[in-house]
This record gives C-alpha cells, structure tokens and sequence, in this order.
C-alpha cells in the first residue's frame, strides 16, 4: 500500500489528499542531490586535512626520502669541500712555496657567482632557496676543482724543471780531493803573482798536478773551448742553462769540443798552465746571468760536511793566487 498522505480541511470539513505536481517533485530531487554533493565535498575536504589518501602518502615517502637523500649530499659535499681546502691549503703553503710560484687567491678560486642571479630559475617552487644554494655550493666546488688541477699540473711542470735545474746547475767540485794537492786561493781580495798588488780574485784555483782530470760541474753545453780569452790560457766555459755559465781555465788540453752537451761529472779538460799562470792549477769561475759569483757555495754535491767546512776555511784566507 503506497504511503498517501492528506490533511484536513475546515472548508468542506473534510480530509483532502496531498498531491504534488512533477516540478516540486524534480526541485526537492535536485535540492537533495546537490545538498547531498555539497555534504560529501565538505566531509572530503575535511577528511583531507587529517586523513592521507595512498598517493599522498607515496608521494610523502618520496619526499622524507628526498630530504634524507640531500641532507646526505650536503653531508658529502661538506666533507669534499673540507678535503679541497685542506689540498688548496697546502698547495699554497707548501708546494707553490717551494716551487716559487705565487700563492693563489681564494677570491681567485671562487670569484664569479656574485651580481647577477643565475639561479633565477630555480624561484617559484617550495624549496627554490634550497635548491638554488644546493646549484651555487656545486659550481664553487666545480670551479675550485678546476683551478686547483690547472695549478697541480702547473706544479706538476715546475717540479719536472725544478729536477731539470737541479741536474744542470754547477754543484760538485771540479777537481776530486783525491786528486787535489791544495786549495790555493778562494774568491776574494787576493795578492796578484805577477804585479804583487792586491786585487780581487774572481774564482778559485786548484792545484793539481799536470794532466789532472778536470769535470763538469753540471749538464750543459759547451760554448767555448779555446785559449782566445786574456789570461785564461786553454780554457772551457759550459752554458748550463737558467743563466749559470761555468769556467775553467789553464787547462793543459781538452776533452771535449764547441757545442758538445755534457754531464755531470764528465772529464772535459786536464789541469795545466797555460795563459796566465804560475803553476799547473785549475781557475774555477761560475757566472750567474753574466755576473761571476762565488763558486764555493756550489760544492754540495760531492763534499762532506767536514770537507766542505775545510775548504771554507782555506777559501777564506787571503793569500797570493797563482793567476
């Protein structure tokens, strides 16, 4: 039985039945279902705030995940970044010390990501500060790392020359002290043999009997083995390269020629006496950039401590020299 309704009605002192036409009917449904619609929209935004759906959640252990990753890059990052300074530190400190070269700058190392924002394209996300700090500290790093391969493999290359150097430049006696009757006269104020009167004297004579080996003090080249220079006699001079030129003269003949390349401890000449000269003995001279300096602080290559103190004390007294 369908569920009628009426009402009463005091007119006709009757009961009435209550009909309602199809647009009530089509109104109330509408009016239901939005009401319904607006209920559920509301409780599914409510329940949004509290509740997570699945995506949400996948996506919120993506980004716990995320956050753990790059807290443990900037970790990394901060121990590469310490290791670098520790390696530019000493690059400065000691290598290019050593090796003579300027210290670079670390303004030098990180200039050029100041004035204008090139990370601008990184702004209009959540973590856009973030992600652009994150970009900038790997292009300083990025740099850093290149400036300092450039300046190893600078390093790289003086310390090749520096070892080159350390071959060519006169560092050994040129007589053997075993070959050697004295030290007769060092660089310095010295009583001319011939006129007696005191001048200065520019190398060191060696006294040696005739026909004595004499060696290259260092690699290099033979520029001259002649007895065209005054005083000199027989004499050879080797270009040794970084301005050093080394000479000994009153040679009784050679055993080399022009031009000919050398090596350390090389027999190139015999002790003599010919040019300008006393006695057989060997004149030794060292030039620095054409400037003759004193060739006794050129000897660390083959004398003691003790030997090397012997010979400074004969070098320092003033005597008579035998050219």
């Amino acid at each position: 039985m369908s569920n009628v309704k009426y009402y009463y009605d005091p007119e006709t002192l009757s009961y009435r039945k209550i009909t309602t036409d199809k647009k009530t009917k089509v109104r109330y449904t509408l009016g239901f279902i939005f009401a319904s619609a607006l209920f559920g929209f509301f409780m599914v935004l409510i329940g949004s705030q509290y509740f997570e759906s699945p995506k949400e959640k996948i996506l919120n252990r993506e980004l716990q995940n995320m956050e753990l990753q790059y807290t443990l890059l900037s970790q990394k990052v901060n121990e590469i970044e310490d290791v670098l300074g520790n390696i530019e530190e000493r690059d400065n400190t000691i290598y290019r010390l050593y090796f003579e070269a300027n210290p670079i700058p670390d303004v030098q190392r990180t200039q050029g990501f100041g004035g204008v924002n090139r990370y601008n394209k990184f702004e209009g996300f959540k973590n856009s500060d973030l992600i652009a700090e994150a970009n900038k500290r790997v292009d300083i790093l990025q740099k850093r790392l290149v400036i300092q391969s450039k300046s190893l493999d600078e390093i790289t290359a003086l310390a090749k020359d520096k070892e080159n150097f350390l071959l060519k430049i006169p560092a050994i006696q040129p007589i053997k002290n075993e070959d050697l009757t004295r030290m007769a006269s060092g660089y310095g104020f010295r009583t001319d043999p011939f006129t007696k009167i005191r001048k200065f004297h520019y190398g060191m004579d060696f006294t040696a009997p005739r026909g004595t080996p004499v060696y290259a003090s260092g690699d290099g080249i033979v520029k001259r083995a002649d007895s065209r220079s005054s005083g000199y006699g027989k004499h050879i001079r080797i270009d040794h390269g970084y301005g050093y030129v080394s000479l000994y003269a009153h040679l009784y003949k050679y055993n080399v020629r022009k031009n000919q390349r050398v090596k350390r401890g090389d027999i190139i000449g015999f002790v003599g006496s010919t040019g300008r000269s006393q006695a057989p003995h060997l004149h030794y001279e060292i030039f620095k950039d054409k400037r003759r300096i004193n060739p006794l602080n050129f000897y660390y290559g083959n004398l003691t401590s003790k030997e090397f103190n012997d010979l400074l004390a004969k070098a320092s007294v003033e005597n008579q020299s035998l050219d």
